[in-house]
């Protein structure tokens, strides 16, 4: 996993609340687990005037133009901005991959669906929680400004607006540990691989026909 420790990126805002996995990535696209290929998928029924399919070139789909992704200004976000209960619905690992994908590696929003919110942490991605009166300042300065990009610190915890105003996040110790990092469950599981071998090497002493 991708460590996270500061980020400077345009912010792309999606004025939409309650947007559910299935929006983020379509029910279509979830025959593969590789985790990467998803992010031309991301958001694919705003994002495209047609139905997507897995494995199709998406090249020469028709876009939509009023999808906030497909205007020019927005190019190249690495920060999301959206409104409350963000990833709710299934519990689909593919959503923060499809995400992580396009190139995000931060999420602003008042609130998170539970278990969106902690698989954005197990895959590389910082969901911010912020004041709802915070976001809509923020939801306001994006659309005036072309090219408006925010700062995010992690270690210090603060987001820095491009006139130098700062926010201050919280965040769990440990997922900030992990975060910066970049250790998923995997990661932390290899830290203790000398204590996993000597176990191992002890269980086929003590019963060795488990290994027959």
């Amino acid at each position: 996993m991708e460590k996270f420790t500061t980020l400077k990126g345009i912010l792309a805002p999606l004025d939409r609340a309650n947007v559910d996995t299935d929006a983020i990535i379509p029910k279509q696209f979830l025959k593969s687990i590789k985790r990467t290929g998803f992010g031309p998928n991301l958001f694919d029924e705003w994002r495209y005037l047609d139905h997507g399919e897995p494995g199709r070139d998406n090249s020469g789909r028709p876009l939509n133009p009023g999808f906030v992704l497909n205007q020019p200004r927005y190019k190249g976000a690495s920060i999301l901005l959206a409104r409350d209960n963000f990833g709710c619905g299934s519990s689909r690992e593919h959503a923060p991959w499809a995400l992580e994908d396009y190139g995000f590696r931060a999420l602003i929003a008042p609130s998170y669906a539970d278990i969106f919110y902690n698989n954005c942490f197990k895959n590389g991605l910082l969901p911010i929680v912020l004041d709802g009166k915070i976001v809509d300042r923020l939801f306001k300065e994006a659309a005036a400004t072309p090219g408006y990009s925010l700062a995010v610190d992690l270690p210090a915890q603060l987001i820095t607006t491009p006139d130098g105003e700062t926010f201050s996040f919280e965040v769990d110790a440990f997922r900030k540990h992990c975060l910066l990092n970049g250790l998923d469950d995997i990661g932390l599981t290899l830290q203790h691989i000398s204590d996993i071998k000597n176990y191992e090497a002890r269980r086929r002493i003590n019963a060795p026909w488990l290994f027959n």
